[in-house]
């Protein structure tokens, strides 16, 4: 009856985001709640938890906050040069760059403040709107790889520590990138490579998008705090779903595991890897997940932080992220795959 019920809230938390809009809206409650009635069904409630999910969203939460200030100090001068060094550099080496460094930057100053940085580079750059959107889904792909180097750069991250902490992984700050690495650093050089070489060298004298409003002071405190909850909710959520995954998942083969989790096209994957990774899994079972969601994270607009915050900002629609998105993902699922086999 324990799996049962389990089963019920795992499948209710993968649709309810689609069908009932007010979960899509307050995600954070929604699933603190799941993972409340997920521990308490399991039985698995005690003070070592209640500790762990009032401590681990810290880091992330003060990242996001402090963060999302000094880009807000650095947001004028950002606007103000963009097409200066776009000028001085051509650009298609600017961006590459943009999107190499954002990648490699959204480890430290988390996904949230690179994709804002991106907002901010994109409205003022003078392309057609059609090579915006498919600079923006580029880059997206870039940062969603590049945060999961980290515990600082997204909840995935942030979430896979904390549940692998233990023995016997032992899990610290640089278990990801250890394990990852290559695969992060090369998929962000590829995004790169690849957007600035579709990329046409000529420019036009229109924005394809328009600069949006500064954020204040007041915006970002709340966007730590919704992080906080969330981050909150999904060691709860990883706690009770526990046996659901001893049970099931950690049976499945690790290529499996790989080709399922496309499924964070759709579910954020921070949701999916509070509901899969467990110290129960062997390294490869992990890796093979993990990757899995990092690749598949960027085809569609719910599947990543990053992705949500731009098509939020920039008014890019779920049918115009998916012509670039979709393909561009499966040709990376694709790629990675052979690449994590010949590895192992």
């Amino acid at each position: 009856m324990i799996l049962l019920g389990l089963t019920l809230i795992l499948v209710i938390i993968l649709l309810a985001p689609f069908s009932y809009k007010k979960a899509e809206e307050e995600l954070e409650l929604f699933l603190l709640l799941m993972g409340i009635a997920a521990v308490s069904l399991s039985a698995q409630w005690s003070v070592l938890l209640l500790r762990e999910a009032l401590t681990e969203p810290i880091k992330i939460s003060c990242a996001v906050f402090f963060a999302g200030l000094l880009f807000k100090f650095f947001q004028k001068p950002i606007a103000d040069n963009v097409n200066k060094i776009a000028c001085r550099l051509g650009i298609k080496l600017f961006v590459f760059m943009v999107i190499v460094v954002l990648g490699f930057l959204s480890s430290i100053i988390t996904a949230i403040v690179a994709a804002l940085i991106l907002v901010e580079i994109v409205t003022h750059l003078k392309l057609a709107k059609t090579h915006e959107i498919f600079l923006v889904v580029m880059a997206c792909f870039a940062v969603g790889f590049g945060a999961a180097l980290t515990p600082l750069g997204e909840p995935l991250s942030v979430i896979t520590i904390a549940k692998l902490k233990g023995f016997p992984y032992q899990a610290g700050f640089f278990f990801l990138l250890s394990h990852l690495g290559i695969f992060i650093v090369l998929g962000i050089v590829l995004f790169a490579f690849f957007a600035a070489a579709a990329i046409p060298d000529m420019r036009g004298n229109v924005y394809g998008f328009t600069a949006r409003k500064a954020e204040g002071r007041a915006a970002i405190a709340l966007r730590s705090v919704k992080i906080y909850f969330f981050i909150a909710a999904l060691v709860l959520l990883g706690k009770g779903l526990k046996p659901l995954v001893d049970a099931y998942v950690i049976k499945i083969p690790a290529y499996g595991l790989y080709w399922a989790n496309m499924l964070s096209a759709v579910v954020d994957n921070a949701t999916l890897a509070a509901a899969e990774i467990t110290p129960g899994m062997n390294l490869l079972q992990i890796k093979s997940a993990l990757l899995g969601m990092i690749v598949a994270g960027g085809m569609l607009i719910p599947g990543n932080i990053p992705n949500i915050i731009c098509a939020g900002k920039l008014d890019i629609k779920s049918s115009q992220w998916a012509r670039y998105g979709l393909p561009l993902g499966l040709i990376a699922m694709t790629l990675f795959f052979f690449l994590l086999t010949a590895i192992h």
